[in-house]
């Protein structure tokens, strides 16, 4: 049966991340050391080549494909962008710890959304409408290799729900610039909405 293997792969860093604060909607871009690491890590690790870029809208993402596959073209999804938090974009977990709401939303749930912001359920609804134009997408043009450009809580809470094995959402964590290597086919999609887990991305390079 074919495959269909697609490369997901979490942003560069941005000063936000650095200070480690909620950024979901606020479009920033890479940070001068986001985009020195790419480029290391591009020197240092195997990224394959692929056929195709499919990529969250904000600048982070977009910045990071064009770093990685300089020469593919990149579809935006606008349904694999970050979480909106709401009343806590832009803060840290310091400036947020003393707020009732915001012990309230760490105590998790689907429908336990930020105030003014997106809850985990309608994250998850919205990804797997992504993930279905992607497959589907990739099925359609013949394409079998292909790099999906997004967000650290995306790839965590949808390999989380959508692949196989079935881990925990932080037992999916990433570096910037890193993520998993999955295979879809059309048997498992359409029948259980799923696709497999097959390691980590970038490959290292084996020693000569």
């Amino acid at each position: 049966m074919k495959g269909y293997h697609l490369k997901i792969i979490r942003h560069g860093q941005t000063d936000a991340n650095k200070n480690s604060a909620y950024i979901g909607l606020t479009d920033l871009p890479l940070s001068p050391l986001g985009k020195s690491e790419l480029f290391e890590k591009l020197e240092e690790k195997d990224y394959s080549s692929v056929q195709k870029i499919y990529s969250s809208p904000l600048k982070r993402c977009i910045q990071t494909a064009e770093i990685l596959y300089p020469d593919r073209y990149i579809h935006i999804i606008n349904e694999i962008r970050e979480m909106n938090f709401g009343d806590f974009e832009g803060k840290t977990s310091d400036e947020l710890v003393n707020l009732p709401e915001f012990k309230e939303w760490l105590k998790g749930g689907l429908d336990n959304a930020p105030p003014n912001g997106e809850s985990m359920r309608s994250v998850i609804e919205r990804c797997y409408q992504g993930f279905d134009y992607i497959i589907r997408d990739m099925m359609a043009e013949g394409m079998t290799n292909c790099a999906v450009v997004t967000h650290s809580g995306i790839i965590m809470n949808s390999l989380s729900c959508f692949g196989l094995p079935k881990y925990k959402p932080m037992q999916l964590s990433c570096d910037f610039g890193e993520g998993f290597d999955l295979l879809a086919t059309s048997q498992l999609w359409q029948r259980s909405d799923a696709f497999e887990i097959t390691g980590r991305f970038p490959y290292q390079y084996e020693n000569n």
